[in-house]
């Protein structure tokens, strides 16, 4: 029974983690690390598969929005200071 609930929660992170690859790492990190907190949580709470699934969903879903919002923030205080990433990217 652990296995496969580990299987799942495990499932359930592949999948938030691989829906936000087109975005920024801030935005990818906090939804990996939203649907794992979330699953961990959830699994606490409810103890069965499905509050454990729902807790990996719920968290990637907040993670997602607080690294987005990270990611934004980053961008426009870059283009303030000359670039989001001022280091990367051809010197001309």
């Amino acid at each position: 029974m652990k296995t496969r609930l580990w299987i799942t929660a495990a499932t359930a992170t592949t999948l938030m983690t691989l829906a936000g690859c087109a975005a920024g790492p801030n935005e990818q990190w906090g939804t990996a690390g939203g649907a794992v907190g979330g699953a961990v949580l959830g699994n606490a709470i409810g103890g069965n598969t499905a509050s454990t699934v729902g807790g990996a969903a719920i968290g990637g879903v907040i993670g997602n929005q607080v690294g987005r919002r990270a990611d934004e923030r980053n961008y426009y205080r870059g283009q303030r200071s000359g670039g989001y990433y001022p280091y990367n990217g051809p010197s001309y």
